[in-house]
C-alpha cells in the first residue's frame, strides 16, 4: 500500500476510527500492530515472515545481552543477532549483487562459470526496518538503557506503518516511551498532522511524478548523447524529483503519526540550501545520516585518531552508505563522491582554522608577522563569504556538484552516467533537441521555485510557518494543495526509496 492511493485513504481512515473509539490503550496498540501489518502485507504477504523473524529475533537477543555478563559471550550474542539481520539483508539486497561480480572475477581470471542468475524479490522496506531494529540491539548491547519488556510495545516499534517502508530510521527513543502511555492527538495536531499529509502527498503526486518525472526518465533512459541544455535539465528534474518524492514521503509519514497523536523525528530541513556537504546531510536523509555518524563513523574512531584517518573514515562511511542504496557500483561512486567531498570540506576548514589561530596568536603576542598578513590576505576572499550573499553562492555551488552526484544515483549504468555528464559539460558534440520548450520552462520554474523555498526556509520549520499564517491564508494554500491533487491524480507509482 502507499500513500498517494485511494486504498490506503480509506485504511487511514479506519486506523483514525479505531484509535478514538474509547478502547484501552492496549487494544489500541494491537490494533495499531495489526493495521501495520496489514500495510505491508498488501505487497507481498509471505514477507511479514521476515518482519516478524527480524522483530523476534531482536527482542530476544537485546534481552539476553542485556541479563549476560561475561564480555564474550555479550560479544557473541551481539553477533548472532548482526549476521541474522544483515545476513537476510545481503541475501535479498545483494546477492544477485554478489554473484555476478564473484562471476566477473572469475572471468578475468580466466575461469569460465556461469551460474543461473538467482530470482530474488527485494522485500519493500528491508534496509529501513533492519537498522532500526540493529540501532535497538547495539545501543542495548552499549547499556544505553535497558531492553522493553513489552514485546508489544517492541513490535509497534519496528512495524509501526508510517515510518516501516520508507522511514524516518527511528530510534527506540524515539517511539517505544511514546508507546508506553496513552496517546491521543489535540485538535491542532490532527489538522496539522492532515496538513502535512496533503503537503506530502502534493510534493509527490504532483511535483515529482507530474511535473519532473517525465523529463528525467527520458534524458536518462536514452542511449545517446544530447544537448548540454537537455543534459542538465533532465538531472535538475530528477533532483527535483528524488527530493520531493521522498521528503513527500517522509512528510505523509510525518503527518500520518501526527494524526495519532505519535510524533516522528524529522528527515529533511530544506537541504537545497545546503553550505557545503557537511550541511547538506545534516538536511537531508537526517534519520540515515545521524544513524551512519552513530553506528559506523563513530565506532570505527571518528575524527578522535588523526586527520588521515578522519578521512578514510569518512570515506568508508559513504561508501556504505552508497551501497546502502542499492546493489550497483553506480551507488558506490556516488557515496564516493559525498566522501570525497565531505573529505575536502574538511581539508579546506581546517586549512582556515589553522590560519585563524596563527592570526589569534600573532595578536596577542602584539605584532603582525609578514607571514601573518600574508595569511590574511589569502583568507580575505573567504572571509568575504561570511555574508548571506556569499553563503548563497556556497549553496549555489554545493548545490551544483549534488546534482553531478545524482547522475550516479540515477544512471543504471556508468556507460549512461557518462554519456550524460559528457554532455553536461559540451565535451561531445550535441545530439538533437530531446526536450519541448513546456518541459524546459516547467523544470526549470520548478527547480527556482525549491531553491527559493528551501533558501527561505533555511532556518525555520513548517511548523512554525503555519503558527505565523493566518487561518484563512494557510486554508487558501491546502485548497490549493488538495485541487492540484485532484487535478494531477494519474496512476498510482511507487515512492522511489522503496527500491532501497
Amino acid at each position: 500500500m502507499v500513500f498517494n492511493s485511494y486504498t490506503f485513504v480509506v485504511f487511514f481512515a479506519i486506523v483514525l476510527f479505531l484509535h478514538y473509539l474509547p478502547l484501552a490503550w492496549r487494544t489500541k496498540k494491537i490494533n495499531l500492530l495489526l493495521a501495520s501489518y496489514l500495510f505491508y502485507a498488501l505487497w507481498n504477504p509471505p514477507f511479514i515472515l521476515l518482519l516478524w523473524l527480524s522483530t523476534v529475533v531482536d527482542y530476544q537477543m537485546a534481552r539476553l545481552i542485556w541479563q549476560e555478563q561475561r564480555p564474550a559471550r555479550r560479544k557473541m550474542l551481539l553477533t548472532v543477532s548482526l549476521v541474522l539481520n544483515l545476513g537476510m539483508l545481503s541475501y535479498f539486497k545483494y546477492g544477485g549483487f554478489l554473484l555476478e561480480n564473484f562471476t566477473a572475477i572469475l572471468s578475468a581470471m580466466g575461469v569460465t562459470f556461469q551460474a543461473a542468475r538467482p530470482d530474488i524479490i527485494l522485500p519493500v522496506g528491508i534496509s529501513f526496518y533492519t537498522f532500526v531494529t540493529l540501532s535497538y540491539t547495539l545501543d542495548v548491547y552499549r547499556k544505553k538503557f535497558a531492553p522493553e519488556p513489552s514485546f508489544l510495545n517492541f513490535a509497534l516499534f519496528v512495524t509501526y506503518f508510517p515510518h516501516l517502508v520508507a522511514g524516518p530510521i527511528v530510534r527506540p527513543e524515539d517511539l517505544i516511551p511514546q508507546f508506553k502511555t496513552p496517546r491521543q492527538a489535540t485538535a491542532r495536531q490532527i489538522y496539522q498532522g492532515l496538513f502535512l499529509l496533503s503537503l506530502g502527498l502534493f510534493m509527490k503526486v504532483t511535483v515529482a511524478d507530474g511535473l519532473l518525472a517525465d523529463t528525467a526518465d527520458l534524458i536518462f533512459g536514452l542511449p545517446f548523447p544530447v544537448r548540454t541544455l537537455d543534459a542538465w535539465i533532465g538531472v535538475l528534474a530528477f533532483s527535483g524529483q528524488i527530493f520531493c518524492d521522498f521528503a513527500g514521503y517522509s512528510t505523509c509519514a510525518i503527518g500520518a503519526s501526527l494524526c495519532l497523536g505519535i510524533t516522528l523525528p524529522d528527515n529533511f530541513r530544506y537541504p537545497y540550501a545546503a553550505v557545503g556537504f557537511s550541511d547538506f546531510w545534516r538536511r537531508w536523509h537526517i534519520t540515515l545520516s545521524t544513524w551512519l555518524r552513530d553506528y559506523l563513523y563513530i565506532p570505527l574512531g571518528g575524527n578522535r585518531k588523526g586527520r588521515p584517518r578522519t578521512y578514510v573514515n569518512l570515506m568508508l562511511t559513504m561508501l556504505l552508505g552508497g551501497l546502502w542504496h542499492g546493489a550497483s557500483w553506480t551507488f558506490v561512486v556516488w557515496g564516493a563522491l559525498h566522501g570525497l567531498f565531505l573529505c575536502i570540506e574538511r581539508l579546506i576548514r581546517d586549512g582556515l582554522d589553522r590560519t585563524r589561530r596563527r592570526r589569534t596568536a600573532a595578536h596577542q603576542e602584539g605584532a603582525l608577522s609578514e607571514g601573518t598578513v600574508i595569511s590574511r590576505a589569502a583568507l580575505g576572499p573567504a572571509l568575504s563569504l561570511r555574508g548571506r550573499s556569499g553563503q548563497f553562492l556556497l549553496a549555489l555551488l554545493t548545490l551544483f556538484l549534488v546534482n553531478i552526484t545524482w547522475v550516479f544515483f540515477r544512471a543504471t549504468t556508468f556507460k549512461g552516467a557518462g554519456l550524460l555528464l559528457l554532455s553536461m559539460f559540451g565535451v561531445i558534440p550535441n545530439g538533437a533537441p530531446m526536450l519541448t520548450t513546456t518541459a524546459i520552462l516547467t523544470v526549470g520554474l520548478v527547480t527556482v521555485g525549491i531553491i527559493v523555498c528551501h533558501w527561505r526556509m533555511r532556518n525555520s520549520s513548517l511548523e512554525r510557518l503555519m503558527e505565523r499564517l493566518p487561518w484563512w491564508a494557510l486554508g487558501m494554500v491546502w485548497a490549493i494543495l488538495l485541487i492540484s491533487l485532484v487535478l494531477a491524480q494519474k496512476s498510482t507509482s511507487s515512492f522511489i526509496y522503496f527500491q532501497f
